[in-house]
């Protein structure tokens, strides 16, 4: 394998290939050296894995902790108003993302059963009726209309508050306070204000929910004594924080790819039957959760590289999931792709646990707004719509949308 390709001074973030792409230096580094050395801008020298099979490989392998309480994370990319990290961050209690087993297994096995792909079945009929009402809402308005303020923001943000047992009413407090704990570049500051009022809104709600149990997943979480306060308050941040932000992305954005893709949305206009297809290519292709880190525990061989002890290693899923050992014709839309086994919910033991929730609030999502908004376009140029370039997970702050009066 020829290796031309510079060592990446920090992690290249700039979209330069378009909205949807990975940057151009990240897809040349994959078919250079997947596994590659990177120098991170406090002078760490860490790595970077863009390929398909070493970055399933290394989230299938515990040596590479997500723990960040054992080693120092170091950022791949500048952050003025961040100190640089020179010890470990104090663990978030109930944080499970950011746990190894067994503290992982003990917390993730109380919520397993909350999202069963049979429990998640049986609401299917109930996100349906919030997405088919949100719709309803949509169609009164008069474009043109923020697709992410009307639709996409709601829908994921309803689902998931009836789910675990948060009142709808207090979505400004979380949407704001979640919105900026994404922010990349923030004082710390900042980022702490964001995380205490999250913290103290949720520590308050799961301490009723022990008091009084609904029947909601943080009620059935409440119900074990072994959890503390502060456990249940982490597991809550984590879940309501992924079960809206992710979702409401894939649906803007996704949206926004389908539009740019005139001929892949007629297709599937012709076709709802290839829906599921549709929607694990736009998980693959967008890959909107694409930066993750991890550190090594030790010597660890991957990719034909050694990643010494004590070394944080990036990881890109987009990059990954475009790469063309795996996917024929990668950087193509393509919704008769069969594009399972991409890896947009992670793999390994932190797998993402809603995804089949996901799944059906993205079917239901571009089902209708496809079935309803027939003749549904942007209302701005594709250049000026906003991209979420300053966030930890990808998207549009915006997307200006139109269509002919009389939509359904």
């Amino acid at each position: 394998m020829t290796r031309t390709v510079p060592v990446p001074q920090g992690l290249p973030m700039e979209r330069n290939a378009g909205p949807f792409d990975p940057p151009r230096e990240i897809s040349l580094l994959r078919e250079a050296r997947p596994v590659s050395p990177m120098l991170f801008p406090d002078g760490h020298e860490g790595w970077l894995v863009t390929g398909y099979e070493a970055v399933r490989q290394l989230m299938a392998d515990t040596r590479f902790s997500s723990r960040q309480d054992i080693g120092v994370i170091h950022v791949p990319y500048e952050t003025p108003g961040m100190p640089a990290a020179t010890e470990p961050s104090p663990q978030m209690p109930g944080l499970f993302i950011a746990m190894d087993p067994p503290d992982h297994t003990r917390l993730r096995r109380k919520l397993t059963g909350a999202f069963t792909v049979k429990r998640m079945r049986m609401l299917e009929e109930q996100i349906i009726a919030v997405t088919e009402r949100q719709l309803d809402e949509l169609a009164r308005l008069t474009p043109p209309v923020d697709l992410v303020k009307e639709f996409a923001l709601p829908v994921p943000s309803l689902v998931i508050c009836e789910l675990l047992g948060v009142p709808y009413a207090d979505r400004e407090n979380f949407q704001v306070n979640s919105a900026q704990f994404m922010v990349r570049d923030q004082t710390l500051e900042q980022k702490v204000v964001a995380i205490g009022a999250m913290n103290a809104y949720l520590a308050e709600l799961v301490t009723q929910k022990r008091a009084d149990p609904g029947d909601d997943i943080l009620s059935d979480l409440a119900r074990h004594d072994d959890l503390t306060i502060e456990e249940l308050t982490g597991a809550a941040f984590l879940l309501l924080l992924a079960g809206h932000e992710t979702t409401a992305n894939m649906l803007s954005l996704g949206t926004f790819a389908l539009l740019e893709h005139p001929e892949q949305l007629a297709e599937l206009r012709a076709n709802p039957d290839l829906l599921p297809d549709a929607v694990e290519e736009l998980m693959r292709y967008l890959s909107v959760a694409d930066i993750f880190f991890r550190y090594a525990t030790e010597d660890i061989e991957l990719g034909g590289e050694t990643i010494p002890a004590g070394s944080t290693v990036v990881v890109s899923l987009l990059a990954a999931n475009r790469d063309p050992q795996r996917f024929d014709n990668p950087d193509t839309l393509d919704v008769h792709r069969k594009a399972r086994g991409h890896l947009s919910f992670g793999h390994g033991i932190h797998q993402c646990l809603g995804q089949q929730l996901a799944r059906i609030e993205m079917r239901a999502g571009f089902d209708g707004l496809l079935r309803r908004f027939p003749t549904l376009e942007l209302a701005v140029p594709a250049d000026e719509v906003e991209l979420k370039t300053d966030m930890n997970i990808y998207g549009v702050h915006e997307l200006p949308v139109t269509w002919a009066e009389k939509a359904g």
